[in-house]
């Protein structure tokens, strides 16, 4: 069903980006405006963001719905001929459930196209002026959570290998498990690895705790955080500029004529 161009199906998955109202796509504002029903995370998302909706689009909360109840809502809409809108918050690709909701459109008969939107790694990443692949520190990013009441996590997913390879790792849905989960790490990349946790990027309750992998957990727990926020961890956060300079860029690369 994903074959199809935005403005030909009937549901838009859209991602909402990581909740400011001007950091979405014009692609995702344009449907938005268009929607007659949008279908929204209010756990997530700063609600300026609905502010692109049309004065007449019915808003569903999903966030007390499980998958069997918002898809019936998405089905119901586009039988009716209704253009329909279901939000992710950051972009669809990561952790939206878009699997088991377009899995059960399949089932249902009804067509539908997903639009990216700027997902809330990159947003917290912005908010603290870091780059997470920095020459010669690390060239790989690792996004992965961990688990709570979720999903288990796959065979051979474990925190600690990851970030064995060195690479940056980006812990969504892991902010209520920081103390346990850097007691995981510890060992592999030491106490004085920095980490930075970013809550509500780009939205009004926006904060950022810095510290390392032996300080960050009191942080975390003195500022009472309980959801809605983003871990970063790994070397290239250090502030002090280590790490070389890209050879793409370099003046002893020849470049073509």
């Amino acid at each position: 069903m994903t074959g199809a161009l935005p403005g030909q199906v009937a549901v838009q998955f859209v991602g909402a980006g990581p909740g400011a109202a001007d950091l979405l796509t014009l692609r995702a504002a344009r449907l938005l405006a268009e929607a007659d029903l949008v279908l929204y995370p209010g756990t997530y998302l700063d609600p300026d963001v609905l502010a692109h909706c049309g004065p007449a689009a019915r808003l569903v909360d999903t966030q007390d719905l499980d998958l069997d109840a918002i898809t019936a809502h998405l089905a119901a809409g586009a039988r009716a001929g209704e253009r329909v809108v279901r939000l992710t918050s950051g972009d669809p690709s990561l952790y939206s459930a878009l699997h088991e909701q377009t899995r059960r459109l399949d089932a249902a008969g009804v067509a539908w196209s997903v639009t990216p939107g700027v997902p809330a790694y990159a947003a917290a990443t912005a908010l603290v002026g870091r780059e997470l692949t920095v020459p010669h520190v690390a060239q790989s990013v690792v996004l992965t959570r961990t688990r709570a009441r979720s999903t288990p996590m796959g065979e051979g997913e474990s925190l600690a290998d990851f970030a064995a390879t060195g690479a940056t790792l980006v812990l969504h849905l892991a902010i209520t498990r920081t103390r346990e989960l850097m007691a995981e790490v510890a060992p592999v990349v030491g106490g004085d690895c920095p980490v930075v946790v970013v809550h509500r990027a780009s939205q009004p309750e926006e904060l950022v705790l810095r510290g390392t992998v032996g300080t960050i957990a009191d942080r975390v727990e003195q500022a009472g955080l309980r959801q809605a926020a983003v871990i970063l961890l790994g070397r290239a956060l250090d502030a002090s500029g280590a790490g070389g300079e890209s050879f793409l860029y370099s003046a002893d690369r020849q470049r073509r004529r």
